[in-house]
């Protein structure tokens, strides 16, 4: 069995150990934060619209939905898509997050072509998510380098979004942490905690593009397609 393949745990070992790093961070972060509230006391929805709001954009609709960082920005239908614990809390934490996801909007009013290029490269990323890793799995099976091959360029896809996602995230995060202040949504001194938790969010994205190419290239050597390998 694959799972078992020593060879695949040099290959994967260090990005999980990343996407766990990563993982915990971000979870330690909005913790400690989600604790210490803003002295404005806008909650994570009023700072969002607030963003917005000096950003000259209307049309977005704000909303509450189930789970825990679960916040996004859809630009299909223009809504900011808010977790339960970032909506209606006014923690450092929760309006960093809601800042971040409105810069997105930002984006997207502002045509920001990373941002467009993600969203196009989303079906092609789903059929190589879905198909491309059990291509490859396939391939090794039948000992076949071209279905590997195959495999290997439709999950390519998803490196790709996952490497175009980068800097849509950072951008965003980027655009957050200058127009809380710019706007008095929250003061200098509060910039740390709001800069550690999207510091450690962003991190997430990294840690799942290094995962991907990890991936990648373990399929790549088992099937001799890389370092001249054959099973």
């Amino acid at each position: 069995m694959l799972m078992f393949d020593p060879t695949y745990l040099l290959f994967i070992a260090p990005a999980l150990l990343l996407s766990l790093w990563a993982s915990f961070r971000t979870r330690s972060a909005f913790n400690k934060y989600s604790r210490v509230r803003t002295l404005r006391g806008l909650t994570g929805a009023q700072a969002a619209r607030a963003m917005l709001d000096s950003a000259g954009i209307d049309g977005v609709q704000i909303q509450p939905v189930n789970g825990m960082l679960t916040d996004h920005y859809n630009p299909v239908n223009k809504t900011l898509n808010l977790s339960e614990g970032v909506y209606a809390s006014n923690s450092i934490a929760a309006v960093g997050v809601a800042c971040h996801e409105a810069g997105h909007a930002i984006q997207h009013a502002n045509a920001y072509r990373p941002l467009w290029l993600r969203s196009a490269l989303v079906p092609t990323a789903n059929i190589g998510s879905s198909a491309g890793h059990f291509v490859m799995l396939g391939g090794l099976l039948f000992h076949s380098a071209n279905l590997v091959l195959v495999g290997a360029v439709l999950f390519s896809a998803v490196l790709l979004f996952q490497i175009v996602t980068l800097p849509v995230e950072f951008d965003a995060s980027a655009r957050a942490k200058r127009l809380v202040l710019a706007n008095g949504i929250v003061l200098e001194q509060e910039r740390v905690g709001m800069d550690r938790v999207l510091n450690a969010a962003a991190l997430t994205y990294v840690a799942a593009a290094v995962s991907t190419l990890m991936t990648l290239l373990y399929f790549l050597f088992r099937s001799g397609l890389l370092g001249g390998r054959r099973n």
